[in-house]
């Protein structure tokens, strides 16, 4: 069994390789600086406002016409988020030289609320974007933006961090796959099992429930909080689940996050592992994986810039625990595997 499972992990970490560089936008980790100017004070009024004009300063000088629209779900109610997430659509294609060339719709977590601990759950969840790109390519890159926001009449509202996020199309084009639309319910055996395994247990590390890679709300596309990509259609074990939105996690622990009631836990911080028992023999094999990659990632936490100590320290904490959970191959069965679904 170990020998086979050394096999396994072998070719586990010699593929996917990327086919394609990522567009400039995520190509790099630097914090960018960004100026979005348009009528900020009508989208926070009114949430269900789309597709307003506005303009985006780059890094580099330039001004870009975009279209902003509010997004998101629980953050996009005025009792959760006074600065609700964005959409920045581009009204003409970026030039090449732009750092934003090949971008066309792009998501913007923002800051949620002015005060300062909101501020950190917003870079904890980036962190997590960048701990997931660790074990794999096949995972939605992040860029932190310092956005300074002005009125469309050139009143200053704010400048807060924020981060674009990779939309799917082109995490499917950067790894030679395509992106796959689905019902909203799809056979588990239809996922490729090492990518369900890898998502199930990085979603454990973190402690987030908030999720499906199989399932979305009747009559919406599959999935929750997921995006699928593969190599074309719904073929037997071959879709990828790519995490997104990971607000509702333990690791972040925003103030309005709850568990699902289904669970029966009393707060996000709580784990329960919600992989697949027909996966069980590749996540073990992910387990020694993210073993093997616990320096890359905790690195993650060390390296977000704008995170205070105290923060780090919690979210360093919290990881250790997950890692406790799958010290060695019979830990991560009886602890983590044994409970799959």
């Amino acid at each position: 069994m170990k020998f086979r499972l050394l096999a396994i992990f072998a070719l586990l970490i010699a593929a996917p390789v990327a086919a394609q560089q990522p567009r400039p936008l995520f190509a790099a980790n630097d914090v960018i600086n960004i100026t979005i100017k348009g009528p900020i004070s009508t989208l926070m009024r009114n949430r269900a406002s789309a597709n307003l004009p506005g303009s985006l300063l780059s890094p580099t000088g330039e001004t870009l016409p975009i279209l902003l629209s509010v997004r998101g779900i629980t953050r996009r109610t005025s009792d959760v988020c006074s600065f609700p997430p964005l959409r920045v659509q581009f009204a003409t294609a970026p030039p090449p030289t732009s750092i934003f060339a090949g971008q066309r719709r792009l998501k913007l977590v923002t800051h949620c609320q002015d005060n300062a601990s909101f501020q950190q759950y917003v870079l904890l969840e980036y962190t997590a974007y960048r701990m997931y790109n660790q074990l794999t390519p096949l995972s939605m890159r992040a860029r932190l933006a310092n956005v300074t926001y002005i009125q469309d009449d050139g009143r200053p509202v704010t400048t807060r961090l924020g981060y674009f996020l990779e939309e799917s199309s082109d995490i499917a084009r950067r790894n030679g796959l395509k992106e796959i639309h689905a019902p909203d319910r799809i056979p588990e055996t239809t996922l490729s099992p090492i990518d369900a395994a890898r998502y199930a247990l990085f979603q454990h590390m973190i402690a987030n429930h908030d999720w499906s890679m199989r399932a979305g709300p009747a009559g919406e596309d599959c999935c929750h909080n997921a995006r699928l990509i593969g190599r074309g259609g719904i073929a037997s074990g071959t879709v990828v689940p790519i995490p997104y939105d990971f607000d509702f996690s333990g690791f972040v622990s925003a103030p309005y996050a709850t568990p699902p009631d289904v669970l029966h836990i009393d707060n996000v911080r709580q784990r329960v592992y919600r992989g697949y028992c027909i996966h069980n023999a590749q996540a073990a094999v992910v387990a020694a994986q993210m073993r093997a990659a616990r320096p890359q990632m905790m690195a993650m936490i060390a390296e977000t810039p704008g995170l205070i100590d105290k923060t780090r320290a919690r979210a360093a904490a919290f990881v250790d625990q997950f890692f406790a959970l799958i010290a060695t191959d019979a830990d991560t069965q009886s602890k983590v595997l044994k409970r799959c679904l």
